[in-house]
C-alpha cells in the first residue's frame, strides 16, 4: 500500500514549538512487552488501549503480529477484552486503504478492530473517541513508536501515552519515517534534559 503525504503530521509537528509537552509520552518502554497491562487497568483505571501498527505491533506493512510479541499481545487482549483494544494506523483503515482491504486483513490476523478514519494521526482523534464511546479519552491508553504522530495524537486527545522507543525493524520502512524517527529520539532526549513533562493525566497521580 502506498501512503499519501501526511500533511497533518507535518503541520502538527510545529505545535510542539508552543507546547513541547505534547511530544512527551507519559510512559516510555522498549516495546509492547514492557507494558504492565494489568496495572494499567486495575490501578490506573485504563479501560481501553489503542495501538499504532507498523513497528509497534508488526514489521512495516506486515499484517501479522511480530512473533516475539505474540504472548504479550494475547495478554493485552485478555486483560482489556478484544472490544476494548483497537489499532489506529496511518495506512490500514485510512483513505489510502482501498475498500479497507488491509484493515480487514489485519482484523482477521490480529483479532481486534482497526479504526476507519479520514484524517491521519496526529489528527483524527474524534474518530477514535466516537468509536470507543462510552469509554472516555482519559480512560484510554495509546501506544506507538512515533512521537510526531502517535504521542502527539494521544496527548492531544487526553489519552495516556506510551512510547515504544525500539522499533521492530527498519527494513521496508519508508524513508521519511527513518529520518523523522531519528529526529524524534533526539527530541525526547532534549525534552528530558529540559525537564519537560507530559500533559497532566489522572494515571500519573495513582
Amino acid at each position: 500500500m502506498v501512503q499519501s503525504l501526511n500533511i497533518s503530521g507535518i503541520v502538527n509537528a510545529f505545535r510542539i514549538l508552543w507546547n513541547p509537552s505534547l511530544a512527551m509520552p507519559h510512559i516510555i518502554v522498549h516495546d509492547i512487552r514492557g507494558i504492565n497491562y494489568a496495572q494499567l487497568k486495575q490501578v490506573g483505571g485504563i479501560k481501553a488501549i489503542g495501538f499504532d501498527k507498523d513497528n509497534c505491533l508488526t514489521a512495516p506493512y506486515a499484517s501479522t503480529i511480530y512473533p516475539p510479541f505474540k504472548d504479550t499481545w494475547q495478554e493485552c487482549k485478555k486483560t482489556f477484552g478484544t472490544e476494548n483494544v483497537i489499532i489506529v494506523s496511518n495506512s490500514a483503515g485510512t483513505l489510502d486503504d482501498k475498500d479497507h482491504m488491509e484493515a480487514q486483513k489485519l482484523e482477521n490476523s490480529l483479532g481486534v478492530s482497526v479504526l476507519r478514519h479520514a484524517e491521519k494521526k496526529p489528527a483524527g482523534g474524534e474518530f477514535l473517541a466516537k468509536h470507543m464511546y462510552p469509554v472516555l479519552p482519559q480512560q484510554m491508553a495509546f501506544v506507538g513508536d512515533r512521537v510526531f504522530t502517535d504521542v502527539i495524537f494521544g496527548n492531544r486527545n487526553g489519552n495516556l501515552t506510551i512510547w515504544t522507543d525500539t522499533v521492530v525493524t527498519e527494513k521496508g520502512d519508508n524513508k521519511a519515517a527513518l529520518v523523522l524517527r531519528r529526529i524524534e529520539h533526539h527530541l525526547i532526549r532534549f525534552l528530558q534534559k529540559c525537564n519537560v513533562q507530559p500533559p497532566p493525566h489522572p494515571y500519573m497521580n495513582k
